[in-house]
């Protein structure tokens, strides 16, 4: 083989090389700024009563209405496969006989198994990042994703439920037994804006 061919083929390799990586770059979008809403279900709100637990926000989430807003700060997303982590600010808390759980900065999870994660705080001391959410996308989910006016990403009709970890952990805080792994949290709408990384 003569040089010259050889330039040629090292040069048919890096064009080929380089177009795949840009088509699979151009799917994989960086999360920038937008909200999460998540009505709650009267199934949630009617246990926390029942148990005597009071549910509060962490700034800057709000609860309007029966609707509890998160907002978005950042993550990625494969419109593809709809795989990635979208990354909130603020949170809940939920106090009872002296006792503090703030549940914060969530983390939609699509990675595998769509969860939502949160830093669990016990009466102020980090008990560290935890799985508290489970997540049923809506039917009908098609792929790929494809935002809207090529930039605004919306996805509504997620169901949440409470994770049996979660269950667990805030059975033992609060000395019960009535939380259990699937219980009705409410339905999400997510809503954000996506840019292609440079």
């Amino acid at each position: 083989m003569n040089l010259k061919s050889l330039t040629s083929k090292v040069g048919l390799l890096a064009a080929i090389f380089l177009l795949g990586t840009t088509a699979f770059a151009q799917q994989t979008k960086t999360v920038g700024w937008g909200v999460t809403s998540v009505k709650l279900s009267s199934t949630f709100t009617g246990a926390l009563t029942s148990l005597g637990v009071t549910a509060g926000t962490v700034a800057p989430t709000r609860i309007i209405d029966g609707s509890a807003t998160f907002p978005v700060t950042g993550g990625a997303i494969d419109l593809d496969t709809a795989a990635g982590n979208i990354l909130h600010s603020g949170g809940l808390t939920l106090e009872a006989g002296g006792t503090e759980v703030r549940l914060q900065s969530f983390i939609i999870d699509t990675t595998g198994a769509p969860v939502i994660t949160g830093l669990v705080v016990v009466n102020n001391k980090l008990v560290g990042r935890l799985t508290l959410f489970d997540l049923q996308l809506p039917a009908g989910l098609t792929l790929p994703l494809n935002p809207e006016r090529g930039f605004f990403l919306r996805l509504e009709g997620v169901g949440v439920t409470l994770d049996a970890q979660a269950a667990a952990a805030l059975n033992s805080v609060y000395s019960v037994t009535a939380f259990q792994g699937g219980l009705d949290i409410g339905t999400a709408s997510v809503f954000a804006t996506v840019t292609t990384s440079k």
